[in-house]
Parts: C-alpha cells; structure tokens; sequence
C-alpha cells in the first residue's frame, strides 16, 4: 500500500508540469488591441479638411497598426461598397455594326431571351469540349425576343454604324439574360458580311456612375470599372449543320469583334446559312464592389500618407487598420472627411 502512494505522489507532479505544458503550448495568440488615429494636414503642417484641387493630402497617423488598407472616399474607392454586388440602375446596350457584301434584307438580327440553358460542354477524352448539337439543342428550346427594331443597323454604309443606346430595363427584373446575334443568308445570291465592334452592356445608376457588365472580351480577360477588374461571360458561337451545310459561322476575336461572312458570290451560294453568337448569362443589375490599396503591411512603420484627389467633391477617406496573429486578427476603422475645392 506504501509503494502504491509514492508512486502516485511521484507520477501527479509530472503529470501536472506536463498539463501545464500543454494548454501553454495551446494558448492563443491574440493580437494586440489596436491603437490609431487619423488626422488631415496641408504640406506645410496647416491641419485643415479642406483642401484645394492642387494640393496634395496629407493624412497623418498615430499608432502603429500591423496592416492599413485605404480607401478615397472617391467612385470604386468607397469603403461602403466594397461589398456591393449589386444595384438598380438601368442596363443599356451599344455596339456598332458594319454590312458589306450583297444586299439581302434582314440578315441579321439581335435577340434576348431568359430561359436559354446556355452553351453545353463536356469531357470527351479527358478533353473539355465544346457539345455543339447539345448548344444547338437549347438555342432551338429557348425562347427569344427579337430587339432588332431597337437598335439602328448598318445598311452597307462604307464607315461602321453605332445602335444607339437600347433600354434593356424590361429584361431586368431578378434574371439573368444572354443576348444573341442570329445571322441568316438565303442561297442563290451574294451573302451579307458583318462585323460587330463595340459592343458593351453597362448599369448606369442614378448617382451617374456607369459599370460595364458584359463586352466582347472572353471570360478570361478583365473589365475595368473604376479601376476596380470584373470579369464577363465571354461569348459562344455556334451553328447547326443542318441549317447551315456551307459551314459559315461567326468568328469571335477577344476583346475587338464578331464577324460572319456569308458567300461572296452567288455561285457560292448554294445554301442557306443560319448562325449564332451568344454572350450571357447576364445579371442587368450587376455593379463592381469598390476595392482600398494596401499601404502598410506588418513590416514597414508608415507616419503619414500622401494622396492628390483628381477631381473637386466631397470625400470620406476610411482607414482600415488591422492587428493580425496566426490565431486571430483585430481591425479598426477611422474616417477622415474633406472637402478639395475647384
């Protein structure tokens, strides 16, 4: 029985000291409690929130925050959108448009649908590739409202024609769209050729500000709204062999154009011709969020920041400074309101 209690009295401060070992070991790191401040001088030192179109802002710190994000106050600067996505506005269509080639009447038209299922794809081979018939297959299924009367066409004028602004507000109500291009010839006679350029939808909101939401760049290339990148839908092309045995199809470049070109005589037009080119899906209401720059990471020690304002306004620069562990990460924000004059 004496053995049995110095064994336990020897083993239960071992044990101890290795408890103690392990929630030390687990204890969090916290981040410091953030201490900082912003204030808003002239060059010479003058403190002041009103500034003059030339000067040049100086914003001065106290503390010493790990991390500061700053955000102007300006369009795709503003700290109280970076989480917006969307916004009521109005969706408007341009693009231009050039006919060459032959004269046949209604060759191309312009249509807008909400339930098209989009261009199909798939793996063959380990291969993504496009299902052309499976494509064909829900443009044939969907329904399309012809907008062609909205727009001005070319009529085979030498310079490209722009189509005015097309309201697309109808279109616009908690959906998403593709707009198309549909391109028909009819055999037996010269068949229209015709290039698209210019094409952008943007959401222009009632404070005047314009976001682009779709174009002719392809999914992988950027759109910029203020600065700030977006991307869009890119665009599909397709055709059925069915109605289109000469093979005639669109022909996408990345960010410049659309172009068809249907037979250039009417020897070599022996078959009629039918030809899509879809962009979408599009949300109408689409904004970009507005996004801050980095300008102190944890390393360097920052005093004050400089910053010029290109245009007269008022502005509410927000500073969001951040204190950061492994384990957790503290922020806090300060706001410096100013006036640069004309």
């Amino acid at each position: 029985m004496s053995i049995k209690i110095k064994i336990f009295q020897f083993i239960t401060p071992m044990v101890a000291a290795l408890l103690l070992g392990f929630y030390g070991c687990s204890k969090k790191n916290e981040a410091e409690p953030i201490s900082f401040d912003v204030t808003t001088t002239k060059v010479n030192g003058t403190s002041t929130s009103a500034f003059g179109r030339q000067d040049t802002v100086i914003f001065k710190f106290s503390g010493n925050p790990d991390m500061i994000t700053f955000y102007s106050g300006e369009v795709g600067k503003r700290y109280e959108y970076i989480s917006r996505t969307n916004a009521t506005g109005t969706p408007q269509l341009q693009f231009s448009s050039l006919r060459a080639n032959g004269s046949q009447a209604g060759s191309l038209s312009l249509l807008i649908s909400t339930d098209f299922k989009g261009a199909k794809a798939g793996l063959v081979n380990g291969v993504f590739t496009r299902d052309t018939a499976g494509t064909n297959a829900n443009i044939a299924a969907a329904t399309w409202t012809d907008i062609t009367g909205r727009a001005t066409l070319s009529t085979g004028a030498a310079a490209a024609v722009s189509s005015g602004t097309i309201n697309l507000s109808e279109f616009s109500k908690g959906q998403l769209v593709f707009l198309a291009f549909k391109y028909t010839a009819a055999p037996g006679s010269i068949q229209n050729k015709w290039t698209i350029t210019n094409f952008a939808i943007t959401n222009v909101l009632s404070d005047n500000t314009s976001y682009t939401i779709a174009n002719l760049n392809g999914p992988a290339s950027a759109i910029s709204n203020y600065g700030v990148n977006t991307f869009g839908p890119g665009w599909a092309v397709s055709f059925d062999p069915a109605k289109n045995t000469n093979n005639i199809g669109w022909v996408y470049t990345d960010k410049t154009s659309l172009v068809i070109t249907g037979a250039a005589t009417a020897a070599a037009a022996t078959a009629g011709v039918e030809a899509w080119a879809i962009t979408g899906p599009i949300d109408l209401t689409r904004v970009t969020p507005d996004a801050g720059t980095s300008i102190k990471n944890i390393t360097a020690k920052l005093p004050s920041y400089q910053y010029n304002y290109a245009a007269p306004g008022k502005y509410n620069a927000v500073f969001v400074a951040v204190n950061a562990t492994s384990d957790e990460s503290r922020s806090l924000n300060r706001t410096a309101s100013l006036t640069v004059n004309p």
